[in-house]
C-alpha cells in the first residue's frame, strides 16, 4: 500500500463524528502548483500584463519564503489591482480558471483523503492564504462546506482593494485554524492538517495529525523532528519525459494497427470486422506501452445480456481505450459530432458505426439519440456516458436524460461500468497517458422495460445514486 492507503486506513480506524477537524492547505496540497499561475498565464494570454507587473511577478517567485509581513503586502497589492470590479466578476473569472486549468492540477491522492474524511462523518475545511474566488471553486467540486481564506473587502458588490483581517499566512493561518475549531467545538488534539510549505509549520502545529505533503525542505525537516507523516502526490503538471515517449509510442502503434486493418478490409471487404480488430489490438497495445494496467470486477456482466447500453462515468479519453480492449466486439458508441474529424480515430469510430451526436442542433433528446436506438434493434450494443460531457475532476456529473431515452426506446437493459481513476491515468483534455491502474466495476444489467416516461427523473437519480455509491463505496472482489 502507499503511504496515501496507510493514511486513509488510518482515518477509516479513527473515531468519528463532526468534533474531528481536517483541514487542507490549497495550492500545493490539494493541487500541483499554485491557482496564481492560472491567473497570470490568463492575463498573459490575453494581452493584460505589463512588463512592470511581470517583474513584480518574477521577483516574488525568486524571493522564496515570505514572513507575514512581506506576504501581507504581497498579497495586498494583488487585491489592490482588483479595486473596483464586481465580485461576481471575480467569481465568474476564478470559475472559469478552475474549469480550463486549475481542475486537472488536482491531485487524485488529495480528493481520496477529502472524501475519506467525509466519509467519517468530519468537519472538513480548507484552510488558504489564497482569496475566496481562487479558492471557492474546489470547495463546490470537492463538496466541502468551510473556506478559511484572506478576504478582500468588498462594499456594496464591488472590492475596494483592500483586506478584511489579516492574510492567512503563517502565524495567521494558525490563529484562524484555532478560532474556527474553537467556534465549531473541534477537537484539534485529534483532528488532521494537511500541508506543503514552509509557512504551514505552524497551522500544522495546531492538529493532533499532520500530514507534510510534497513537502518543501524546512517543512520536511520540522516532519522529521515532530514525527509527522510525510505524503508524496504524483504530479499533476508537466509530464515527464518518459510519459510522453511511451505515449507517443501508443499513437504510433495505433497508426501501424490502423494501416494493418485498413489492409485487411481492402482484402476481405469485412469493415466492421476490420475494425473491431483494429480497436481492441491497439487498445491493448497503447495501455500496455503507457504502463496502465485494467482491474475489473464483474466483467461477465459484459457479456449477460446483448444488446446492452453500457452506462460510464466519463472523465478522460482513457475510458474509450479501456472500453474498446474490455467489449471487443459487437459494441459501438454514441459520441460528440467533432470526434468524428479526429484522424484515424474518427475513420475507426466511423467503421464501428458510432452515433455521432450534433450538440448545437437543438433537436429533441429522443430524436437526436435515433441513431443509437437504430443500432440496439440490429443487435449492436452502445456504449454512453450518461453524464453528456468529461467531468473535469473525479466529481460525477449531473446524469442526463438522453441515455435513458435510448435503453428505453429499445428496450435494452442498461449496464452500469463504474470507472473509478480514469482521471488518475489522464486528466481532461490531457492526450497523454500517465502509467497506473484503471479499476472497473461492471454491475449487474437494470431492466427497462417496465419503466415509464413519467418515472424518469426516480429512475435517473436511482441510477446515478447507484453509480456514487459504487464508487463511494468500491466494492472488493466478488461484492460486486
Amino acid at each position: 500500500m502507499s503511504a496515501t492507503d496507510d493514511a486513509i486506513a488510518a482515518i477509516e480506524a479513527g473515531p468519528k463524528g463532526p468534533d474531528i477537524g481536517a483541514f487542507f492547505d490549497f495550492d500545493g496540497t490539494l493541487i500541483d502548483g499554485y491557482s496564481a499561475s492560472a491567473f497570470f498565464t490568463d492575463k498573459l494570454r490575453r494581452g493584460d500584463m505589463g512588463l512592470g507587473e511581470a517583474a513584480d511577478i518574477l521577483r516574488i517567485i525568486l524571493r522564496g519564503d515570505m514572513d507575514e509581513r512581506e506576504f501581507a503586502e504581497v498579497i495586498g497589492k494583488a487585491v489592490s489591482e482588483w479595486a473596483g470590479r464586481a465580485e461576481e466578476e471575480l467569481v465568474e473569472l476564478w470559475s472559469r480558471l478552475f474549469r480550463e486549468k486549475i481542475a486537472g492540477l488536482l491531485f487524485p491522492e488529495a480528493w481520496r483523503l477529502v472524501k475519506a474524511h467525509q466519509k467519517m462523518g468530519h468537519t472538513v475545511a480548507i484552510a488558504s492564504s489564497a482569496t475566496r474566488y481562487q479558492a471557492e471553486p474546489i470547495t463546490q467540486e470537492l463538496g466541502i462546506e468551510h473556506l478559511l481564506c484572506t478576504r478582500a473587502m468588498v462594499r456594496r458588490g464591488r472590492l475596494t482593494g483592500g483586506i478584511e483581517g489579516a492574510p492567512l499566512w503563517g502565524v495567521g493561518k494558525a490563529d484562524a485554524v484555532r478560532a474556527f475549531a474553537k467556534a465549531r467545538k473541534i477537537a484539534l488534539a485529534r483532528s488532521y492538517g494537511y500541508a506543503n510549505g514552509n509557512e504551514d509549520i505552524a497551522f500544522l502545529k495546531t492538529v493532533g495529525h499532520a500530514n507534510a505533503v510534497n513537502p518543501k525542505p524546512a517543512l520536511l525537516e520540522a516532519a522529521h523532528g515532530e514525527g509527522w507523516k510525510v505524503l508524496r502526490f504524483s504530479p499533476r503538471g508537466k509530464p515527464s519525459a518518459s510519459v510522453v515517449a511511451r505515449s507517443l509510442g501508443a499513437y504510433y502503434t495505433l497508426v501501424a494497427t490502423s494501416l494493418g486493418g485498413l489492409a485487411y478490409a481492402l482484402a476481405t471487404g469485412k469493415t466492421r470486422k476490420a475494425a473491431e480488430l483494429v480497436s481492441a489490438i491497439s487498445s491493448d497495445a497503447m495501455l500496455a506501452i503507457t504502463g496502465v494496467d485494467i482491474e475489473v470486477q464483474g466483467e461477465h456482466h459484459l457479456w449477460a445480456h446483448r444488446p446492452s447500453v453500457f452506462f460510464i462515468n466519463h472523465q478522460s479519453m482513457v475510458e474509450g481505450y479501456v472500453l474498446l480492449s474490455l467489449l471487443r466486439r459487437g459494441a459501438t458508441g454514441v459520441a460528440k459530432k467533432e470526434v468524428a474529424d479526429i484522424p484515424l480515430v474518427g475513420q475507426i469510430l466511423r467503421a464501428l458505426d458510432v452515433a455521432f451526436i450534433d450538440r448545437s442542433n437543438t433537436r429533441s433528446a429522443i430524436e437526436a439519440m435515433r441513431p443509437a436506438v437504430e443500432r440496439l434493434r440490429r443487435g449492436v450494443s452502445v456504449v454512453i456516458a450518461p453524464e453528456g460531457t468529461r467531468s473535469a475532476t473525479p466529481k460525477l456529473g449531473r446524469f442526463k436524460k438522453g441515455a435513458f431515452h435510448i435503453a428505453m426506446q429499445a428496450s435494452a437493459p442498461i449496464v452500469p461500468v463504474v470507472i473509478r481513476n480514469g482521471y488518475e491515468v489522464m486528466p481532461r483534455d490531457s492526450v497523454l497517458f500517465r502509467p497506473g491502474v484503471v479499476h472497473v466495476c461492471v454491475l449487474p444489467p437494470i431492466d427497462v422495460t417496465k419503466w415509464k416516461v413519467e418515472d424518469l427523473d426516480r429512475h435517473m437519480a436511482d441510477v446515478q445514486a447507484l453509480f456514487q455509491r459504487t464508487l463511494d463505496d468500491w466494492p472488493t472482489a466478488g461484492q460486486e
